[in-house]
């Protein structure tokens, strides 16, 4: 066990090797070849001068999910501020499919943003409102507007309103310190949930988006904390000897399971939030850990090397009743359930390294849809359409994202440094 921990350690020391700062950048590595023709108008400002343009948010939003290809301003006959100024014939020539047009006027300490959805094709108006937001709320009211476009054209629920939780390190060896943070989920607006001298890992939001749980080695051993974001408040849920590690919240809230070693060999464990109480739910000689709850909480995914190798397997509540649900190439880990509970996203080795891959459960079929050789820790956004991961550029570690049907891929760096063990939050409304 010791030499288990000394291992993993050394692993995490060699992945948090320079300065990191907070904040990250979207950087399009990949765009989808059937993404639909969007075009995001300028705003109009009134005269004024905005700490943000909201359309420029909007439209990388769009961009950013792989399903839309927002038309370059530079190629904008005019810039309409309302439907009613709209010649839709202008933009079916441009093959815009759909236009996005609005104004951004001063309300009293704060503004008022009104915008528009048009259908081009259609020559209609889709969609129609007006949103208030302080000045320093300009961008979450241009990702509750882009979550709006998004629903309206797909009929899938938005998720750029919702947050990412990571974790970064500076300095190097016996000088790392670590840090946990939240931001938007476009790296944006980030905020610094603890700063520790030592590792931070596995951080998992509860339902509510409320809550952080996370692993920490600040007593020199890891323990799990649960921390309320709102007030900084925090408990140490477990201290065991050994492996505490691999917090995942039960859909409701009041559970939480994770991998202990207190018993000898890792197993999955659940606990009672409210009691502590804890229920043992795997019991044999290999290491089981990882675990991820199904969307209906009535069945935990977990990685085993029980097979001879990591493996991915379902674990169903009540029954006790275990299946291995994957079998192309000899690793599979990290298992993560997509939010429709019909397929799972995994971390999977092949010949080209360690990739993220997805996985259908009801034909097994599985497919790679990362493109890089070190992916690890994918975390699913709460509408299935993008996954988060942590991967590498160069020497330095940063997050990559991907669309579910791989087709879309952008990542997520630091100005500086290392950033790693992202997560993404539920949806906050």
């Amino acid at each position: 066990m010791k030499a288990l921990m000394t291992t993993w350690l050394s692993a995490l020391l060699l992945m948090f090797s320079t300065l990191a700062q907070a904040n990250l950048t979207i950087e399009i590595t990949r765009g989808s070849d059937r993404a639909t023709p969007i075009a995001v108008v300028p705003f109009a400002a009134d005269g004024e001068n905005l700490p943000e343009d909201v359309a420029q948010i909007i439209s990388d939003n769009l961009q950013r999910s792989g399903y839309f290809e927002p038309l370059d301003r530079q190629a904008m006959y005019n810039r309409p501020s309302s439907g009613d100024e709209v010649q839709f014939g202008q933009w079916r020539g441009l093959d815009v499919r759909y236009l996005v047009v609005g104004r951004v006027s001063r309300e009293g300490d704060g503004f008022r943003i009104r915008y528009e959805l048009m259908d081009v094709s259609g020559s209609r108006r889709m969609l129609g409102e007006s949103v208030t937001a302080s000045r320093n709320e300009l961008r979450g009211g241009a990702h509750y507007i882009s979550d709006q476009i998004f629903e309206s054209i797909t009929g899938i629920r938005g998720a750029f309103a919702t947050r990412i939780a990571y974790v970064t390190a500076r300095g190097a060896g016996n000088d790392m310190q670590f840090a946990l943070y939240v931001a938007d989920a476009d790296g944006h607006n980030s905020q610094e949930v603890l700063s520790s001298r030592e590792p931070i890992l596995s951080p998992a939001w509860s339902p509510d988006g409320r809550k952080l749980a996370y692993v920490s080695f600040e007593t020199e051993r890891p323990a799990i904390y649960i921390q309320e974001l709102a007030t900084g408040q925090r408990v140490r849920a477990t201290s065991f000897e050994g492996i505490n590690g691999a917090p995942a919240w039960s859909p409701d809230g009041r559970r939480l399971a994770m991998a202990l070693s207190k018993d000898g060999q890792p197993e999955i464990y659940i606990m009672d939030v409210a009691s502590r109480n804890f229920e043992r739910i795997t019991n044999n000689n290999n290491i089981d850990t990882e675990p991820s709850w199904s969307p209906d909480g009535r069945s935990l995914l977990f990685t085993s090397d029980r097979s001879g190798g990591p493996q991915l397997y379902r674990y169903t509540v009540g029954s006790g009743e275990t299946e291995r649900l994957t079998f192309t190439g000899n690793y599979n880990a990290r298992g993560r359930f997509a939010p429709d509970g019909e397929s799972i996203f995994l971390v999977h080795r092949s010949n080209n390294g360690y990739q993220i891959a997805r996985q259908d459960l009801g034909s097994g079929r599985l497919v790679v849809i990362s493109e890089s050789r070190w992916d690890e820790s994918p975390s699913v956004a709460p509408n299935g359409t993008m996954v988060i991961f942590a991967t590498q550029q160069g020497n330095s570690g940063v997050l990559g994202a991907v669309s579910a049907d791989g087709r879309a891929s952008y990542r997520l760096p630091s100005a500086q440094g290392d950033v790693r063990e992202p997560a993404w939050s539920p949806f906050l409304n």
